[in-house]
């Protein structure tokens, strides 16, 4: 299971240390930190897994990180109040069968304790997951959260990989997002610049939720490629 979970900008060291032991009791052992507090009390909470942040990759920023997957998942308290409402949250039930057949790189993405992720960073990500829990209280600490999904996806039964479903890597996807962006323009569609943006994100969002394999892709940016050199060469006929 090629999963790894990215705290991002952790600010309690407890919750950082109880993470790795989370992980540890499920059976993950990759964690990615970015701009963690991470101090000598992380390890003490981290027990016997110890050995996960020692391991644990330390990056700069979100970018960083993101380059490193296929799919990217993040996690939200709050979903559909202004948390990307165009795309709804899966459970972590949902995730799991999502997943099950999946052999790419996954990150799973945790925010900060206090705002958890930015809606800039959301925007980003390939998938989100919410827990369902009390309107009373509603968000969970850190390590719970992370407790919960983790313990959903321990649940998947592994499947053999086959090599004609290779997922598609996220330079892949870019290159298929590249060539519709270059479809609208030489289409001029919409005219209104702004909505073009948006027609590129709505794009950007389908090919995340689709779960491409590497096949797939290049058999959708073969087609689209031709109509936009068929459509600048009538472009460049008529001038």
């Amino acid at each position: 299971m090629n999963i790894s979970v990215v705290l991002v900008e952790p600010e309690g060291p407890v919750n950082i240390g109880m993470v790795a032991r989370t992980m540890k009791n499920f059976g993950f052992s990759r964690l990615v930190l970015i701009n963690p507090n991470l101090t000598g009390e992380s390890y003490s909470y981290a027990v016997h897994a110890a050995d996960i942040l020692e391991r644990a990759l330390i990056l700069e920023n979100f970018e960083e990180a993101l380059e490193l997957f296929d799919l990217a998942v993040g996690t939200t308290g709050k979903p559909g109040r202004g948390y990307i409402p165009v795309r709804a949250s899966l459970m972590p039930w949902e995730l799991r069968e999502l997943l099950r057949d999946y052999t790419g790189r996954v990150g799973l993405f945790f925010g900060r304790e206090s705002i958890g992720l930015k809606n800039e960073e959301l925007e980003r990500l390939d998938f989100t997951v919410t827990i369902p829990t009390s309107e009373a209280y509603p968000v969970m600490n850190l390590a719970q959260a992370v407790a919960v999904i983790l313990y959903e996806l321990s649940k998947r039964k592994p499947e053999p990989a086959v090599e004609a479903l290779k997922p598609a890597t996220r330079e892949e996807k870019e290159r298929l997002i590249k060539i519709w962006e270059d479809l609208l323009t030489v289409l001029n569609y919409p005219k209104d610049s702004e909505r073009r943006e948006v027609f590129i994100k709505v794009f950007r969002r389908f090919v995340g939720r689709a779960v491409l394999y590497g096949r797939e892709v290049h058999t959708l940016i073969g087609p689209l490629r031709r109509a936009v050199l068929k459509l600048g060469e009538c472009e460049d006929a008529e001038r």
